[in-house]
């Protein structure tokens, strides 16, 4: 007891050494170096600098190391090269800290302490996604159009190519039509942009699945099965749509019913126009 009475005597010294000596200007200080380390590490979140990003990390955590270990030669090389950190940042990461500035230059002073929720956009996102399918079912144009949930979809997109726009009906329509170089292979979708096509998916190994569906349909059920995903399908040969959620199909879907299956799949609880989930009989 004497021991815990000791360290709560410290914590409580402590605390009251801080109170003195930090003022209300200091804590602001450090509540926007926070938040401006928080926007440019989501701006490079899903770029190629979160790599440099890690490996600037390691560096410093060897730096650390050879500090503690006392190596020397270590200690003083990696001293001379982080001397040149700030230069070599700024070269890096032109292209992300330009982004940043017309982010901040565009972005109303109301928005700029909002947090921009994932499903921002979504909404529309989701029309548009609903028109194209309606659309190329009419026309029997094959589609499989997969939206990224929590879990990153990011080893299947490098296997295509990026297209990195909003969402809507006609690029939609334009990639999946029998001409273009892109209709084969998937549609991934990540919050309320196109992300990548022609992307290739996992098969699925149910043996349960009905023998007339083809590549389409399993490796819908397949993305479906290795991940939270949601797999929108179009069959080439009868223009039905078809949605995949946790390994299981839903066929033969109307426009509204894909529309309405999707908001209940993607949106967030707190969207004031979420309808409740719909149950499709397969």
């Amino acid at each position: 007891m004497e021991a815990v009475r000791n360290w709560i005597e410290l914590i409580y010294g402590l605390m009251l050494t801080l109170g003195q000596t930090i003022s209300v200007w200091d804590i602001l200080d450090i509540i926007i170096i926070a938040y401006l380390i928080y926007r440019i590490l989501s701006v490079m979140r899903k770029t190629s600098a979160s790599s440099v990003i890690k490996g600037i990390i390691l560096i410093l955590v060897i730096a650390l190391l050879s500090y503690i270990l006392n190596l020397n030669v270590m200690t003083y090389i990696l001293r001379q090269a982080l001397q040149m950190g700030i230069i070599v940042l700024i070269v890096l990461f032109q292209p992300e800290i330009r982004k940043l500035f017309e982010q901040v230059g565009s972005t109303k002073l109301s928005q700029i302490f909002r947090k921009r929720s994932r499903y921002e956009g979504l909404e529309a996102g989701i029309l548009s996604v609903a028109d194209a399918c309606a659309a190329m079912s009419k026309s029997k144009t094959g589609a499989i159009i997969v939206f990224e949930r929590k879990v990153g979809l990011n080893d299947f997109a490098v296997t295509g190519m990026k297209v990195d726009a909003f969402i809507s009906a006609e690029l939609i329509q334009n990639i999946f039509f029998h001409n273009s170089p892109l209709h084969d292979g998937a549609l991934l979708i990540r919050e309320d942009r196109l992300l990548a096509a022609a992307c290739m998916l996992p098969l699925s190994n149910n043996i349960n699945l009905s023998r007339d569906l083809g590549m389409r349909h399993r490796a819908g059920v397949g993305i479906s099965e290795r991940s939270d995903s949601v797999a929108v399908i179009i069959s080439e040969q009868s223009g039905a749509i078809s949605v995949a959620v946790d390994g299981m199909l839903k066929r033969h879907l109307s426009r509204d019913t894909l529309d309405m299956l999707l908001r209940s799949e993607l949106l967030s609880t707190e969207s004031k126009k979420r309808p409740q989930k719909v149950k499709v009989k397969i």
